[in-house]
């Protein structure tokens, strides 16, 4: 656990910084306590549980499409292979895309509508301190923080259910991709970072530097956080997106809850000149909105080619 940190976000000292820091220019990873939002969390995982434990009708009836992919999904690739779990995904519940959200009848799953709504406020006020945290252990100024703290409108929620087997009912998956060989496929995450509460079921993992896989184990109180691709390119790979992934489940199903906070709509991702000094940027620019675009597009279906990254836009030496 050493390699993953706790940093108490309430009073954050010089060695937890220093710790963030390290693990952030490694494998992008560290816990949150001291955020005070238990009653919260616990009302989530309550609501959460709720939804996927309600009959398939009224799951269906909230399921994402290739127009809109906000509800309900059981089929979502990663890396064009098929994800071991159920999700559900919503928008924030007060912006102007609100309206595309898909909510289960208050009759069916009661309470749970508004119970993602305190969750999404509590978890993009939390997301803009963690962000602040970042760049104070980066050495920013106070203009570079607000340049690239990222937007609660354009950002989005989750909930996964990790199941004891294939979700998809069996006489559906005749037209579907394969499972992959684990629950979720090793990927990183395209915004600015990830804050993302997990039940105790465990397997998540983080890649090192050094390509091994370290369990991020389940510790009571914290809420995780993962790095995404715009701080891997604002800080010219100083800090890393975090690549992940998830172990099938044996024993038991797992419930985790990310928030990921990403840059405003119309943002130009690139490297930070105050960061970089004098070195080289690695990175040519690239606008936000078409990235995201090009990173989830085939996530709903295999479009026959291998997802956008960062990489792509890697400036050759």
């Amino acid at each position: 656990m050493d390699l993953v940190p706790v940093v108490d976000i309430s009073d954050p000292g010089a060695t937890s910084l220093a710790d963030l820091d390290r693990a952030c220019r490694d494998h992008g990873f560290f816990l949150l306590s001291g955020h005070g939002l238990d009653e919260v969390i616990s009302a989530t995982f309550d609501a959460a549980r709720r939804f996927f434990a309600a009959p398939y009708e009224v799951k269906d009836r909230v399921r994402r499409s290739a127009e809109v992919a906000l509800g309900y999904n059981e089929r979502e690739l990663t890396k064009r292979v098929r994800d071991h779990k159920e999700v559900f995904d919503f928008v924030d519940p007060r912006g102007r895309s609100a309206k595309r959200n898909r909510w289960p009848d208050d009759a069916e799953v009661a309470g749970f509508r508004d119970a993602m709504v305190r969750h999404y406020d509590a978890c993009s006020d939390l997301a803009a301190r963690t962000t602040e945290l970042v760049f104070t252990a980066l050495g920013c100024s106070d203009q570079t923080v607000r340049h690239h703290s990222g937007d609660r409108a354009v950002s989005s929620a989750r909930l996964n259910h990790y199941t004891l087997g294939d979700p998809v009912p069996a006489d559906e998956r005749s037209d579907l991709a394969d499972l992959g060989e684990t629950a979720l496929g090793d990927h990183t995450d395209p915004g600015v970072l990830t804050l993302l509460l997990q039940d105790d079921a465990g397997g998540l993992q983080a890649q090192s530097r050094n390509g091994d896989w370290i369990d991020v184990e389940p510790v009571p109180g914290t809420v995780v956080v993962n790095l995404a691709d715009s701080v891997q390119v604002w800080t010219n790979d100083r800090y890393r997106a975090a690549v992940h992934r998830v172990l099938p489940m044996t024993a038991t199903d797992r419930i985790s809850i990310p928030y990921f906070l990403h840059p405003t709509r119309d943002a130009v991702v690139e490297p930070i000149t105050e960061l970089i000094g004098s070195d080289e940027p690695r990175y040519r620019s690239f606008e936000w909105r078409q990235f995201m675009r090009a990173r989830t597009d085939d996530n709903f279906a295999d479009l026959g080619a291998d997802d956008t990254q960062i990489s792509d836009y890697l400036i050759s030496n």
